[in-house]
């Protein structure tokens, strides 16, 4: 074991960390989370990489390869699922290269890598789906409790039931059973197999997008609306939204001065007194907002129309190459900027907290309107899974 490079590991590390936590401190929103998770991981990249290039060998660069093609596909494009799957497959490679590490450098601070990463997966393994059951039913008994009892609260509900049905039937259908019996429940199997592989992807790159860091030359901040109190005051969730606004608006003003608008984007729905729009409005000049920082987009009834409409609104201001962002809930950004692309629109998004029991909720039902806006291409997926499958079986029974 090398005890030198772990020494300097910790000292850099250290000096890094206090470093960063001094800075990130004095700002508005200080992230240490981020800030200090990123760190972490290009400390440990780096002393592994150092630790084997010692050792005379250069495997760390197959993990680095991998990160690599996720980097440049998130920096040429954020919004896709598939920066989901690549950072997957990165941490999945990096797995295998902390086993190949930790076989050949015995090193102390590798092994604990490994050993950390095998506890998850053990853990993970181990409460599998039963696990991820009982979670979902605690969830959707908080959610009832705290929230309305619509069909959207009750994703988790759903998912629970469906689950507990499957692992019922999967019980009684056993290897001897008929393949008529067997292959619906095989596909079936496949088909909860495929999505849960989407599902990761996809909160893996929502994840990662609640981290973006748009820097404070904006020019236009478009604030996404949301159902109304009565139909003419501000929701909680909305507000939220708002204040997110609000808050890189004061901070841009401090760091560069640099004027930026607000556009609050949303129409007046069938139950609704006012647009959306004016009732934010009201809102942000409640907090202080001028009135003239403050553009309405009050036609939009979809999140594709708040994109799109406050485009036009943005291209008749004269500016050319406008910068541009949006602010809308966390777990909705990664979805509203695939339709700000959609729309021609080349913006990021910034997302305000939500409540931790609503997540789990909140990201099935953009899960769902994922897979709905993509369900050509799933269907396509399974069906050829499906069709290789039942071929498969239907050959065996023949040979049997």
């Amino acid at each position: 074991m090398h005890i030198l490079p772990l020494f300097f590991f910790l000292l850099y590390y250290s000096l890094g960390f206090w470093l960063l936590f001094r800075w990130r401190k004095k700002q508005i929103e200080p992230q240490q989370f981020f800030y200090q998770g990123t760190w972490l991981l290009i400390a440990i990249i780096g002393y592994t990489s150092v630790l084997e290039a010692l050792n005379g060998s250069f495997f760390f660069a197959i993990p680095l390869f991998f990160f690599a093609l996720f980097f440049f596909s998130y920096r040429r494009q954020k919004a896709r699922t598939l920066n989901g799957f690549l950072f997957n497959l990165f941490i999945v490679v990096y797995g295998a290269y902390l086993i190949y590490a930790t076989m050949t450098t015995r090193d102390l601070l590798i092994a604990g890598l490994f050993f950390f990463a095998f506890v998850v997966v053990i853990l993970a393994a181990t409460l599998g789906i039963i696990g991820l059951i009982i979670f979902l039913y605690w969830n959707a008994f908080i959610v009832m409790k705290r929230e309305s009892r619509s069909i959207a609260n009750l994703l988790t509900l759903l998912l629970a039931i469906a689950l507990t049905i499957y692992v019922v039937i999967t019980f009684f259908v056993t290897q001897n059973s008929a393949w008529y019996i067997a292959l619906p429940v095989t596909l079936l199997t496949l088909t909860l197999g495929y999505l849960f592989l989407v599902f990761v992807n996809f909160l893996t790159i929502s994840i990662l997008y609640q981290f973006n860091q748009p820097r404070k030359r904006q020019d236009f901040i478009i604030v996404l609306g949301a159902g109304l109190i009565n139909g003419e005051r501000v929701t909680p969730l909305l507000a939220r939204r708002i204040d997110k606004a609000i808050l890189f608006y004061r901070e841009q003003k401090i760091k560069t001065g640099h004027p930026l608008k607000f556009i609050m984007s949303g129409g007046q729905g069938p139950d609704e007194k006012v647009p959306e729009a004016v009732a934010m409005q009201q809102y942000a000049l409640e907090q202080g907002i001028p009135h003239e920082d403050i553009l309405l987009e009050a036609n939009s009834t979809t999140t594709y129309e708040n994109m799109m409409f406050s485009k036009s609104i943005i291209d008749a201001q004269g500016l050319k190459q406008a910068k541009v962002i949006f602010a809308s809930n966390n777990y909705h950004i990664f979805r509203a900027a695939i339709f700000a692309k959609e729309a021609n629109l080349d913006a990021d998004g910034i997302g305000a907290k939500t409540a931790f029991y609503y997540l789990p909720n909140a990201f099935l039902r953009e899960f769902a309107a994922m897979l709905k806006m993509k369900k050509h291409r799933h269907a396509l997926i399974l069906g050829i899974l499906f069709v290789l499958i039942t071929a498969v079986s239907l050959f065996n029974v023949i040979l049997s």
